[in-house]
């Protein structure tokens, strides 16, 4: 009688271990992602001047690779992020650098920025 009580318990277990996992979302965007990214924009960032061509592919990778809400998020995370580690950051330039990427983003990255709010 024993064994069918400890096979249930190991089955809870195991329900439990499963169901308290973290859910692996499918093209999530990672941090070590965007920063190996954007890493040649940090000149421009800190800067300005010229953007290297480098910079401004990393910036077109990113876009394509942040095409839902979720997604969006996490790179604002990162960016935002990344950004308040740079020492003497141009925010200016960073607000600059989409655009003379050729890129459309419809925020604005700033240490005020909620990313929680962009979709």
């Amino acid at each position: 009688m024993r064994f069918p009580a400890v096979a249930v318990a190991v089955g809870l277990m195991l329900m439990v271990v499963v169901i308290d996992r973290p859910a692996v979302v499918e093209g999530a965007i990672t941090c070590p992602q965007v920063q190996k990214l954007l890493r040649t924009c940090v000149g421009y960032l800190k800067h300005g001047g010229n953007v290297e061509p480098s910079c401004c592919n990393g910036v077109k990778s990113l876009n394509n690779l942040a095409k839902k809400t979720p997604e969006r998020r996490q790179a604002c995370r990162c960016l935002k992020d990344g950004a308040a580690i740079i020492r003497n950051i141009n925010y200016t330039n960073v607000a600059l650098l989409p655009g003379k990427c050729g890129v459309r983003i419809p925020y604005r990255i700033s240490p005020s920025l909620n990313c929680n709010t962009v979709t």
